[in-house]
């Protein structure tokens, strides 16, 4: 019963508090995960210098293809779990969570087996200089070793959030983090193993986290249920996870191809020390970004449990407000980046030219960040309501359609101010692509939906045979 309420309440807490609740532990799980990729780099830039940060840069692109996969069947997983248990079919969401694991066991072999074939041609591939490659190999070829524990805890991270317990999902973060934080420089200073020693640390931290997990699903605290006979594979269930988790798997998937045109064009027009700058601008990217997406994680839940119950005046509320909390902090994004971008770059750096640079291009970035809210939202929200088409169209805007045309484009005229002039550009372009798509379909979750509650105050029952 215990382990019933716990999805429940996603179906009569009230949407502010139950936002709060489950948005805040995302935030902070969030925060500290984005703060260890932080501190990551500052220890390898210190330790190491620019061109290791320039090396782990460039190699970033195939971990974030191995993570497309893991966000796929977490995300995809995550949003038909939730849907199953608002209807009350369990047995069908230990099924979907059983598949989820099968699949993650079968690309984490694929990962060890690239580590020892293809890794170097890759990065070559990717734009590594001979400069810069012998870095980009040892910080890929641990973490491509460690693929299980990369995949297994992303993954699970939606999973775990889409029954409603965002507490542990944001320690699934924190644990990893702050492991990583404390082992970081024990091996690349201590063991004086650079940037190989900031991999292995960051596997470390992975596997252990994936012991905790584990034993979360294991020992009954989670309203899911791991079986052997739940890990058979079954088509039907990988064609709905795969069909709502493909937005995810293409946004990471062209995450990874944006960073290679990126990558590409800064050495061609610019040279390894852009790239180094950028490396660093990324951590900063992920770490004023990630209180958006722990809003939009902590609406995924509610909108997706209530959408399946047919509680329509909930789902309205959730998008309501997380529309008007998200723009709020985008806006206090575009105003810390615009007044103290000299400060950020010090935080990983004392190379005079390396702030200098750095602190231009972040203003230039970061120009259109208070549009960024509506793009969040709006994807996060169709993936939770099972829509692939809008997802996916939301997801590729920003990077595929919008950012990567005009990453190779614009530097064969404005030089490499044109890498940093794409980003701002493609965000207005993409924020009218998410307003549009939400205005078109504002029926569904702004007070027309089929078999919405007109009642004011008073909430649609769930009884236990739907």
């Amino acid at each position: 019963m215990k382990q019933k309420m716990q999805s429940e309440r996603l179906g009569t807490e009230p949407i502010p508090k139950l936002l709060k609740n489950l948005s805040i532990p995302a935030m902070i799980g969030m925060f500290v995960m984005a703060l260890y990729n932080v501190v990551d780099t500052i220890f390898i830039s210190y330790g190491v210098g620019i061109n290791a940060v320039a090396g782990v840069t460039v190699a970033f692109p195939i971990m974030m293809i191995m993570m497309a996969v893991s966000a796929a069947m977490g995300i995809g997983g995550a949003s038909v779990i939730s849907r199953r248990l608002g209807e009350r079919r369990e047995q069908e969401a230990n099924h979907v969570f059983g598949n989820i694991i099968s699949v993650i066991l079968i690309i984490s072999v694929l990962g060890i087996i690239g580590a020892f074939t293809i890794l170097e041609p890759m990065l070559l591939l990717f734009g590594a200089t001979q400069e810069i490659v012998g870095y980009s190999i040892d910080y890929m070829f641990p973490i491509l070793l460690g693929t299980f524990f990369f995949s297994f805890a992303f993954a699970t991270n939606n999973i775990v959030r889409s029954e409603g317990n965002a507490k542990f999902a944001m320690m699934t973060m924190i644990i990893p983090a702050v492991i990583n934080i404390i082992l970081d420089p024990v091996f690349i200073f201590g063991l004086n193993m650079g940037v190989r020693g900031a991999a292995i640390a960051t596997v470390i931290s992975q596997a252990s986290v994936t012991i905790v997990i584990l034993q979360y699903f294991l020992t009954g605290k989670s309203s899911l249920q791991l079986r052997i006979e739940h890990l058979r594979v079954k088509l039907a269930i990988l064609k709905e996870v795969i069909a709502v988790g493909l937005p995810a798997f293409a946004q990471q998937a062209a995450g990874s191809v944006m960073m290679i045109a990126i990558n590409t064009m800064l050495i061609r027009f610019g040279g390894d020390l852009h790239v180094g700058v950028f490396g660093i601008i990324q951590r900063i990217i992920m770490f004023t970004v990630m209180p958006m997406m722990g809003v939009m994680q902590g609406m995924q839940p509610i909108v997706g449990y209530n959408y399946g119950a047919k509680n329509f005046d909930r789902l309205q509320e959730t998008v309501i407000l997380g529309l008007k909390v998200t723009i709020s902090i985008s806006i206090l994004i575009f105003i810390l980046i615009m007044s103290v971008p000299h400060w950020l770059m010090m935080i990983f750096t004392s190379n005079p030219e390396v702030i200098s640079a750095g602190a231009e291009y972040l203003r230039i970035m970061f120009s259109a960040v208070f549009l960024i809210g509506i793009q969040v939202v709006g994807s996060g929200l169709y993936q939770a309501l099972g829509k692939p088409k809008q997802a996916l169209i939301l997801s590729l805007s920003r990077q595929l359609i919008f950012l990567i045309p005009l990453v190779l484009i614009l530097p064969h005229y404005f030089g490499v101010y044109g890498v940093w002039m794409a980003f701002p550009i493609s965000d207005f372009f993409a924020c009218l692509l998410a307003g549009a798509l939400m205005y078109r379909d504002r029926d569904i979750f702004f007070g027309k939906g089929k078999g919405k509650n007109k009642e004011k105050g008073r909430q649609i029952p769930v009884s236990s045979g739907t």
